[in-house]
């Protein structure tokens, strides 16, 4: 448990970055704030990040997630996929914000969209996991006590 609330902070601190990075950044650079994914960085670090480890964390206190023999793996990849997706967003954005990103858009949008692969395989892997000890919870609750 103690790391789903961390990684829950961590993408907290992350998310309020990006939104003051998001900010400053394309004020100096497109004057106005401009459209780049810059804009996006700062929500999807929060809802994919924060929120949805908040909502790891009641569910493994529901369902003991943590005690699923692949919940390290699924751990893992899912930082892994939310950090290399917004590792190219952010690359992404500050190459357009800088009008740099015209020869490169297609491979900048690819490489995130790897990011976004290991995602929904992160959310499938999640899922699994999550009906399996609905399961187990279920069993224990309907075997009468002795």
């Amino acid at each position: 448990m103690k790391k789903l609330y961390w990684a829950a902070c961590t993408y907290l601190g992350m998310g309020l970055l990006a939104g003051v990075f998001y900010r400053e950044f394309t004020k100096i650079y497109t004057g106005d704030g401009g459209q780049t994914q810059l804009n996006i960085l700062h929500t999807h670090l929060l809802t994919l990040g924060m929120m949805f480890f908040l909502i790891c964390l009641g569910l493994d206190y529901a369902f003991s997630l943590s005690s699923h023999r692949q919940f390290t793996a699924w751990f893992v990849l899912h930082n892994i996929a939310l950090g290399w997706t917004i590792t190219f967003m952010l690359i992404n954005g500050i190459v357009h914000a800088t009008n740099h990103g015209d020869a490169w858009s297609a491979a900048w949008s690819g490489l995130a969209g790897v990011g976004h692969i290991l995602l929904t395989i992160s959310f499938i892997m999640f899922f699994v996991i999550l009906h399996k000890r609905i399961k187990v919870t279920q069993r224990r609750s309907s075997t009468p006590h002795s």
